[in-house]
């Protein structure tokens, strides 16, 4: 078996070191991530300009791009090695919520999906560098189990590790995703010849950390592992959509 790793932290980023590691010892790995941090990228593709790719000295590529552009350096620029598997991650700090769709780690999950190739992102809810043990052996039980009992359909998982240490897991929770409200405030500064900047701000509180949301079981310990769709469409609207545009005449 072959796994792809990418992220957004960027290739020198101790999560990635850490779910290379664990991912050897199932399959072979190859590891594409940014050359340099990438969080909140999304989605985005690289179109304005060429990517250079790169071999570190510790084996990993590095691409002067977002992760979803890793993710097709990965499949079409390296061809001789083709996924069975992509995982992002392990990233420093939580993916969850309405913050999915800001994520460069779920992106490049996303992407691989979009590719046929099943996906995982995981993250860790902890940016201070202090549950990276419980990041370790949450992905290696994990993956263990995974690769055992391989899913009989396409998969395309968000996985978050709580902030504890890993006696302290309670246990594994299948969750929606929870919402934020988002209010990124904006943080005016002046550079140094006095001409005006702007930093977007920290992202806002949570609204919705009920049971059963990735938000309120990982924050009680428990892994959550959230299923997600490309789908956007809006299925519940099509009927009602459709009857208000029924007068219009094209």
């Amino acid at each position: 078996m072959n796994i792809l790793i990418s992220n957004d932290d960027g290739y020198l980023a101790p999560g990635i070191a850490i779910l290379a590691r664990v991912a050897a010892e199932f399959a072979n790995v190859r590891v594409v991530a940014p050359e340099r941090d990438r969080s909140g990228v999304s989605n985005s593709l690289t179109l304005d300009r060429p990517l250079q790719i790169k071999e570190a000295s510790n084996g990993f590529y590095y691409v002067s791009g977002t992760p979803t552009d890793c993710i097709h350096v990965g499949q079409h620029a390296l061809p001789d090695f083709k996924p069975d598997l992509v995982l992002s991650g392990i990233n420093n700090g939580a993916n969850m919520g309405d913050d999915t769709l800001y994520s460069g780690t779920v992106a490049a999950a996303t992407e691989a999906y979009l590719m046929g190739i099943p996906a995982i992102a995981f993250s860790l809810n902890d940016s201070r560098g202090r549950y990276w043990e419980t990041a370790e052996k949450s992905a290696w039980m994990l993956l263990e189990y995974l690769l055992k009992n391989p899913p009989k359909e396409p998969i395309l998982w968000n996985i978050n590790i709580p902030a504890v240490m890993p006696e302290d897991i309670q246990g594994i929770k299948i969750t929606r995703l929870g919402r934020r409200h988002h209010e990124q405030s904006i943080v005016p500064m002046h550079n140094p010849r006095g001409e005006p900047i702007y930093w977007i701000g920290p992202v806002g509180n949570i609204s919705d950390q009920e049971k059963g949301t990735d938000f309120g079981e990982c924050e009680a310990g428990f892994i959550t592992i959230t299923p997600l769709q490309i789908d956007l469409t809006a299925y519940n609207q099509l009927q009602n959509v459709s009857e208000f545009w029924q007068g219009i005449k094209a």
